[in-house]
């Protein structure tokens, strides 16, 4: 057994497929599928069931896979704890963000943080909160920026609050409610509404205001991009509830306050063993936050 045997069967879970797996890792398929079968001959098992649609591992798989991400992330960090030992930070940062993150300019953090630290190769993504807080437990990736309901602070990872926000409903230009000067979620129990998918934190946000509320919660459209929010609302084909900040950036819909809005919570979460890319680029995401907060 060796390392790239190790990486090429974790590439291979991560991405559900051989053929993904072999691009991800830079080789041929072959190459790659003729390793995995040494491995699991020296394991003496299967660690994959296979078919012509789809990967899954065998129970032995999942064991192997849990005592082969540590190890391998281990290996991988001993080349990067040294550099950092001697005043130098390098390796991977793997960030991820949701589509809706109003409190930090990532982009402008990132380039900052690769000014300081040119050896350090980044990766940047998007997805559901769902999905980073999973990627950061598992160690797939260093850092994530999430928004969860007021109720839903991340376990089992390091966490920073960022910020918490109330939502305002955005409705179509022409629309009777327009008029109102502060909304009530009973003003929207009737209203065909836009929202992210059921059993998505985002929704999680609006469901539980208007389960609190002894209210119905109609959603007609379920998205998973925010500015799909703002173009349904445009069309007339539904109103929105979205954090204040991203509705300020919305154009030709109304923006109202509701009184008894759903709130949400920012937060920055990471692994509480950081990459020494991790801890560097944690400290700077406090240092801007500390900075903001003393002006």
């Amino acid at each position: 057994m060796n390392l790239k045997q190790i990486e090429y069967a974790l590439a291979v879970v991560d991405t559900g497929s051989f053929t993904r797996a072999a691009e991800r890792c830079h080789v041929v398929q072959s190459a790659l599928s003729h390793q995995i079968a040494r491995l699991e001959e020296t394991l003496g098992v299967s660690l994959f069931e296979r078919s012509s649609r789809r990967v899954r591992l065998t129970a032995a798989g999942e064991a192997f896979v849990q005592s082969a991400r540590p190890a391998l992330e281990a290996t991988r960090r001993i080349a990067e704890d040294v550099a950092a030992a001697c005043g130098e930070v390098r390796g991977q940062l793997s960030i991820g963000e949701i589509t809706s993150l109003t409190e930090l300019d990532l982009v402008d953090l990132l380039a900052g943080f690769h000014r300081r630290y040119p050896h350090v190769d980044i990766r940047w993504l998007m997805a559901k909160s769902e999905l980073l807080i999973a990627d950061v437990l598992e160690r797939r990736l260093d850092v994530g920026f999430i928004g969860v309901w007021p109720g839903g602070r991340p376990e089992g990872v390091e966490c920073r609050l960022l910020a918490e926000e109330e939502l305002v409903a955005v409705l179509p230009l022409g629309h009777p409610l327009v008029a109102v000067e502060e909304l009530s979620l009973a003003h929207l129990e009737n209203q065909p509404l836009v929202d992210f998918p059921a059993g998505t934190g985002a929704r999680r946000q609006t469901d539980e205001a208007f389960a609190a509320a002894g209210l119905r919660h109609r959603v007609q459209f379920e998205v998973t991009n925010i500015r799909l929010v703002e173009k349904f609302v445009q069309r007339e084909l539904a109103v929105g509830l979205v954090p204040a900040r991203i509705a300020c950036g919305f154009t030709e819909v109304a923006v109202v306050a509701v009184r008894d809005a759903p709130r949400r919570h920012l937060y920055a979460i990471w692994s509480k063993n950081p990459t020494p890319a991790a801890r560097a680029f944690v400290q700077m995401i406090e240092h801007n936050l500390d900075a903001r907060a003393a002006d």
